[in-house]
């Protein structure tokens, strides 16, 4: 298999994004967003799905933090789409219920080419610290719409909103992993009936 790393950039009047993606990596993380809840989350994903991980974002942090999460998404979604190239040799699909303490949280993906996301996870609390919980759904909403998935992600239940949050980006992070490993049966074969994972 290929090396499959990518790197993308994104400036808009908003934010001005750098990110680079390496998806046979060790977890390696090099995060500074300007928003710390954030940071943490993304450090989380990368560990865990040892995806090597350099994000750089400046955003409009005065106003809020919508438009740096939404568009850290879409960068490394995009950084992901462009490093997979034609998916060829993936396992594709993956599942997994991850728990953190007293929360269990579920994430199932299809690395398709169809991006869809599916979400079922309620916050008790509209702010984790500063951080809008609401902003959890946006960033996974961009990450699917430019990688180019199907992700659905069930709260199956929590009391502590920030376990709710990291059971949703560990659980992205360990499916990703499983999805994107390659298939020591089919190495060199794009796993669909149609020959294309390109939508």
């Amino acid at each position: 298999m290929a090396p499959r790393s990518a790197e993308v950039s994104r400036k808009t009047k908003e934010t001005d994004i750098a990110v680079s993606v390496h998806v046979d990596g060790t977890g390696k993380s090099d995060i500074s967003t300007g928003v710390g809840f954030f940071d943490h989350m993304l450090d989380q994903l990368s560990r865990h799905s040892l995806i090597d991980m350099t994000v750089r974002a400046k955003g409009d942090l005065h106003i809020d933090d919508h438009h740096t999460v939404e568009d850290t998404g879409i960068a490394i979604g995009q950084a992901l789409a462009k490093a997979l190239g034609e998916r060829r040799g993936i396992m594709r699909y993956a599942s997994i219920d991850l728990a953190m303490d007293e929360t269990l949280t579920r994430a199932a993906i299809d690395v398709s080419g169809r991006p869809f996301l599916v979400w079922n996870v309620a916050f008790s609390a509209p702010k984790i610290g500063t951080f809008d919980t609401e902003l959890v759904r946006e960033f996974f909403q961009a990450l699917s719409q430019h990688a180019g998935i199907t992700l659905h992600v069930t709260n199956h239940y929590g009391a502590n909103n920030h376990h709710i949050a990291e059971t949703c980006f560990k659980a992205v992070a360990r499916a990703l992993r499983a999805a994107l490993e390659s298939d020591p049966r089919q190495p060199d074969t794009v796993p669909s009936t149609k020959g294309s994972l390109k939508g």
